[in-house]
């Protein structure tokens, strides 16, 4: 039989994105019941309360290293949830840059081959803006 190439979900490899939490969270507001015209309830609006920011910041992370990654096992480091935190739960950071891993599973008894692990990455100086994807080498790290 001829063997199939790896394809490129196979691969191991470390990336470094930059996540605009601000886009994917802006549901997530801050509202007044005072104005007589939006007597709508919170599903007909769109919007979610502002106390649910932080765990919803770590689910959109999580669902971007699942769609970049194309891993369903993707583990959160505890310096990145500690970062996304440190500004309360309603206070999140705007953007965030992370640096994904995908490895392979040690385990026998896993059900995924890969699994994708989410770091927190260090800030450049002139800020967040403007950077793109980085594919880091192994020697880098």
């Amino acid at each position: 039989m001829v063997e199939k190439p790896k394809g490129r979900k196979e691969e191991v490899v470390t990336r470094e994105y930059t996540i605009n939490l601000h886009k994917r969270l802006h549901g997530c507001v801050n509202f007044s019941w005072k104005d007589d015209s939006l007597m709508l309830n919170r599903e007909e609006r769109g919007r979610r309360t502002f106390k649910k920011k932080a765990p919803k910041a770590i689910k959109e992370i999580r669902k971007f290293a699942q769609k970049a990654m194309g891993t369903k096992d993707v583990r959160v480091d505890v310096k990145l949830n500690k970062s996304i935190w440190s500004r309360g739960i309603r206070s999140v950071p705007r953007r965030i840059r992370v640096r994904i891993a995908r490895k392979r599973n040690d385990d026998e008894d896993a059900k995924e081959e890969l699994y994708s692990l989410v770091t927190v990455a260090e800030i450049p100086a002139e800020g967040l803006k403007g950077l793109g994807t980085k594919i880091i080498d192994d020697e880098d790290e």
